[in-house]
């Protein structure tokens, strides 16, 4: 390896123009700068690989550089493996797909914006022309944990054109375990706020401390957001729920809108099972303590893969769902050496 060994990250911002997000139903931002890691020889005018990393509900990439007292940010721990040698240089993009509904598990729907595109167009296309990237498919890799573990796996079957490995950390999956058992909560949450989304999104926005028990309902609008949008209402009443709120009974045909996202769903169209095979490495885990259920989505996905002849690894760990950044220390080694020259 050739370089200073710096022992702090090199980090820079790269402005993303967002042309796609421009209009967007919620008035989000479109322009939006995030967070790029540089690897330690970039100044050898070399050209790099690159791993695009999602984070996760209510997380944006800045998120990847939180400061945690005995616990290294994703950026330092990239750096120190690519330092000590366990690691291959790359350049590690963490984009900025945040919405006033806590987030867009990165998919185009008609009540946030078209988030999807603006990741695999604007995203890839700005980072390519601003920094010496390998801009091809085959030094491209896709990352991250929760939705960004959704969003990873789901963009790698949706655009095999883009990224040639992935890795899904507790990503979403499984939505029958893990959504579901949220409603009722959800529901409790709603009925204080007389059923009113819009009240409850003035009551939530405006508090400095944001109340813990709330944080179930900002996820179902969130998902129903991603999921089931209504393009017939304005925001913030745009989103169609899955289930009724006075008394939880789902309703089906929304509910079907949702699993139609599901990864254990996806999985079974052929066309998504091609884009699998045709990555270089899939990488998948999961706490066994997952308190979102997510272990068991994952070994259905896994046993489903294996079914159908798609390469991939699942590991599973003792721990829980939160706090799981030092996973990366797994997954970044293997997308870096499967996107190297």
């Amino acid at each position: 390896m050739t370089g200073h060994r710096d022992p702090y990250p090199r980090m820079i911002d790269v402005t993303v123009p967002g042309k796609t997000l421009r209009g967007n139903p919620l008035g989000d931002p479109a322009e939006r700068r995030i967070p790029v890691y540089l690897p330690p020889s970039y100044d050898d005018k070399k050209r790099f690989p690159v791993i695009y990393l999602l984070a996760g509900f209510a997380s944006t990439g800045q998120s990847f550089m939180n400061y945690s007292f005995g616990r290294q940010t994703v950026p330092e721990m990239a750096n120190s493996l690519i330092t000590g040698g366990n690691m291959a240089e790359c350049i590690i993009v963490m984009p900025d797909c945040m919405t006033r509904y806590g987030g867009s598990q990165y998919v185009n729907s008609a009540a946030t914006g078209r988030y999807e595109t603006y990741l695999v167009d604007d995203v890839i296309s700005t980072i390519d022309s601003t920094l010496c990237t390998l801009a091809e498919r085959k030094h491209r890799a896709v990352a991250g944990k929760s939705s960004g573990g959704f969003g990873a796996l789901r963009l790698a079957m949706r655009h095999p054109e883009r990224f040639a490995a992935a890795a899904c950390h507790s990503g979403d999956m499984g939505f029958e375990l893990c959504y579901k058992p949220n409603f009722p909560a959800a529901a409790r949450v709603l009925e204080q706020y007389r059923g009113s989304i819009p009240d409850f999104l003035l009551a939530y926005e405006s508090a400095l401390k944001k109340p813990q028990r709330e944080f179930t309902l900002l996820d179902i609008i969130g998902m129903a957001a991603a999921y089931s949008p209504d393009a017939s209402k304005e925001a913030p009443e745009n989103i169609r729920l899955p289930f009724n709120p006075h008394t939880c009974e789902p309703i089906e045909d929304v509910w079907q809108e949702w699993l139609a996202f599901d990864p254990v769903e996806m999985i079974e169209r052929e066309e998504y099972r091609e884009a699998l095979r045709s990555l270089n490495t899939l990488f998948l885990d999961c706490g066994t303590l997952d308190e979102y259920n997510l272990q068991f989505g994952h070994r259905i996905f896994s046993a489903k893969a294996t079914t159908y002849a798609i390469n991939h690894h699942y590991e599973e760990f003792m721990d829980s769902h939160s706090n799981t950044s030092y996973r990366y220390a797994v997954s970044l080694p293997l997308l870096a050496a499967a996107i190297a020259d």
